[in-house]
């Protein structure tokens, strides 16, 4: 009776379940074949395959050129103002008058800003791969602030040479004149720059991933597709990351500016989620891009810079040499390269031009040397992903023309 009751069962619901067979399957064959493509672009890298990836990456320098060119040719009013702005600039500054101080001034000032910033940007873009530029620049510039600012005992360092070099000024000063407060306000300037500079570097994602809401075409970009399998399975989603990027996400969703204000006023790894999702949803440019600026380039930036200064400040500094020579065995012979090193420092702060002497300055080689592992490292990162991306065009390609044929 089974057997025949499932026999008597409509047409109708026998084909809905047949497609539904079909749908299931036809899902679970496109999943594996993404994963199979996904798998075979992470494969391009520079050191497995070097031929292939500096061709692909080449070819995909070229493609990003020839867009770019033609989004500048599409504004090219908004080009020729800024091609004009310069040319009146470039005029004043090679015209000579009593305005040469201040466009001297107004050049030094712009150009130190956009150190920063292009640190900052190159700092938060890339989705994590980024340069840590806070690391390698201005955390040490902001501990060298400060370690003059009590050695000298003013921060009203002679300039030039400051920013380049930091000699103490003639004046000595009391360094009971030194407060946490004067030393935050001497990089508060290059600080807040970098902080912009890494909210800028939020932009990409969210622009990327509103362009793909709006238009309901798959990006090219390995992290959205991550995202939307996340809030494909978020219901079954057990490991701490998993929850972590779910959590960040109901957050920005749910909240609103002061979500994204939470988020990027906090070091926050998971960060670049909150620029995907903002897009995703469709949250306003200025809601996004105003709580991200705010947090970053104020709350946030403060807060690091606060830790560096009372880190650096001169007595933790003592201290912590102190504690170095309390090892016991290697102590005394890891303390006395760091002692020379801060004398070596002192010493050059109060003579402009004084170098260190060469067996003295192996701390400052070895940094050297990591600044230049992790900008190669970068670059690197570029090369292999900019690779990935063109494979990721072919596939695409091919997948286009297996469907006409």
């Amino acid at each position: 009776m089974a057997a025949n009751g499932a026999s008597c069962e409509p047409p109708q619901k026998r084909a809905a379940a047949k497609d539904k067979q079909n749908g299931k399957s036809t899902d679970s064959s496109l999943r594996e074949r993404r994963q199979k493509d996904k798998e075979e672009r992470l494969s391009l890298l520079l050191w497995r395959r070097p031929v292939t990836t500096l061709h692909y990456f080449l070819l995909e320098t070229l493609i990003k050129l020839k867009e770019w060119t033609l989004k500048l040719w599409q504004r090219r009013g908004i080009v020729c103002f800024f091609l004009v702005l310069c040319s009146l600039f470039s005029i004043l500054y090679s015209t000579e008058g009593a305005h040469q101080e201040y466009v001297q001034h107004l050049e030094n000032k712009l150009l130190w800003c956009a150190y920063w910033v292009g640190l900052g940007i190159l700092s938060s873009v890339g989705l994590g791969t980024g340069l840590h530029t806070f690391l390698l620049y201005l955390g040490p510039h902001i501990a060298s602030v400060t370690l003059a600012a009590y050695e000298c005992g003013s921060i009203d360092f002679p300039e030039p040479p400051y920013p380049d070099q930091i000699v103490c000024p003639q004046d000595e000063a009391m360094e009971s004149g030194i407060s946490l407060f004067s030393i935050m306000s001497k990089v508060r300037l290059e600080a807040c720059m970098w902080g912009a500079g890494t909210a800028i570097g939020e932009l990409p994602p969210y622009f990327m991933a509103r362009a793909a809401r709006q238009s309901g075409a798959d990006p090219d970009d390995e992290d959205y597709e991550e995202f939307e399998e996340m809030l494909e399975q978020a219901e079954g989603a057990q490991d701490f990351v998993t929850r972590a990027k779910l959590g960040v996400q109901h957050m920005v969703q749910k909240v609103g500016f002061f979500g994204i204000l939470a988020c990027a006023s906090i070091p926050n790894p998971l960060f670049d989620l909150a620029g995907i999702t903002c897009g995703h949803f469709m949250v306003p440019f200025w809601t996004f891009f105003g709580a991200t600026l705010i947090g970053k380039a104020i709350i946030k930036m403060h807060i690091q810079k606060l830790f560096v200064i009372i880190t650096f400040s001169k007595h933790i500094v003592e201290q912590m040499v102190s504690l170095i020579g309390s090892v016991p065995k290697v102590g005394p012979a890891l303390q006395k390269p760091f002692s020379q090193y801060l004398e070596a420092q002192r010493n050059k702060l109060h003579h402009a031009g004084g170098s260190i002497p060469a067996d003295e300055n192996w701390l400052a080689w070895v940094f050297e040397k990591v600044v230049l592992v992790m900008v190669c490292y970068f670059v690197i990162s570029i090369v292999n992903s900019m690779a990935q991306s063109y494979a990721k065009r072919l596939q695409q390609q091919r997948h286009t023309e297996e469907k006409t044929k």
